[in-house]
């Protein structure tokens, strides 16, 4: 269902968090366009192919806001404009003339999104996706997250805020302002982990012996055997007797499922879990 349809949203956003939110915006059948600075969204230049997905559908234009000439193009599409999407730091929206209590002024049914590193005094200190996963204890070890969490669910929380928006423009008649910080979107992802679910030893975090990463001949395989019937699909294969829930944290359940998973290929493990009804997933080493 389109429930954006006939919802114009003008981002001035770059990267990733924007452009994200403006693709579902877009999916959801809004009118979307984007003004990127002279030399383009950096986006384009690092990844072509994720800015070409990222903006499948919009209409891009170039503007140098600092310029009178630009200032006159972003003023000619705000007119038109239900929703401003930026992802600027405040102080750098008041250079550009951006500030919320001058545009909604001049423009009181404009609604504007505007993401940031972190909230309020925040908003100015310099930080980025993997800071602020690692403030939210989601960076163990040495290795880079396999996802930019903190950006897409911050994308996830701007086009939320762009429903917000358009809601309340439609029961009041008049636009807001939204804040959505990068900072945040990562505490909520972390959520799971600051209530321990995730925690090494705990269920979900390497403590159940149906919920692991394990090798096996040919590749990996991660095992999300966690409800009790799942679990004891698994163990029944891997000839463990299950008496109770502790004994799939007993540390001779771990081995004795390892083992079992050892000595099998990615491929009969796939025919096994679709046989006896076990989720799991095989990877390569």
């Amino acid at each position: 269902m389109k429930v954006l349809k006939g919802v114009r949203v003008l981002s001035l956003s770059l990267n990733l968090p924007g452009p994200a939110a403006l693709m579902r915006c877009k999916a959801m059948g809004a009118t979307c366009v984007k003004l990127e600075p002279p030399n383009g969204d950096p986006m384009g230049l690092y990844n072509p192919n994720a800015y070409e997905q990222l903006h499948l559908g919009v209409r891009v234009a170039k503007a140098d806001l600092k310029t009178e000439l630009g200032q006159r193009a972003l003023y000619r599409e705000l007119v038109k404009t239900d929703v401003l999407l930026t992802s600027f730091r405040p102080s750098a929206l008041k250079k550009l003339g951006l500030n919320w209590k001058d545009l909604h002024k001049q423009y009181p049914k404009l609604s504007m999104v505007a993401i940031v590193g972190a909230p309020g005094a925040r908003a100015e200190e310099p930080g980025h996706d993997l800071t602020y996963m690692a403030e939210n204890d989601l960076i163990p070890g040495l290795d880079l997250p396999a996802s930019l969490y903190a950006d897409m669910g911050g994308s996830l929380m701007a086009t939320e805020a762009v429903l917000q928006a358009v809601l309340t423009q439609h029961s009041k008649n008049q636009g807001i302002y939204l804040e959505v910080a990068l900072s945040e979107a990562a505490s909520y992802i972390g959520l799971p982990r600051t209530w321990g679910l995730t925690k090494p030893g705990a269920a979900v975090g390497g403590g159940h012996a149906g919920y692991r990463v394990y090798p096996c001949k040919d590749g990996r395989v991660a095992v999300a055997a966690l409800e009790p019937h799942f679990a004891a699909s698994l163990c029944a294969l891997a000839g463990v007797k299950v008496e109770s829930m502790k004994t799939l944290f007993s540390p001779q359940t771990h081995e004795a499922i390892g083992a079992w998973i050892a000595r099998r290929t990615r491929k009969q493990l796939d025919v096994l879990a679709l046989r006896h009804d076990i989720p799991l997933h095989t990877l390569q080493k």
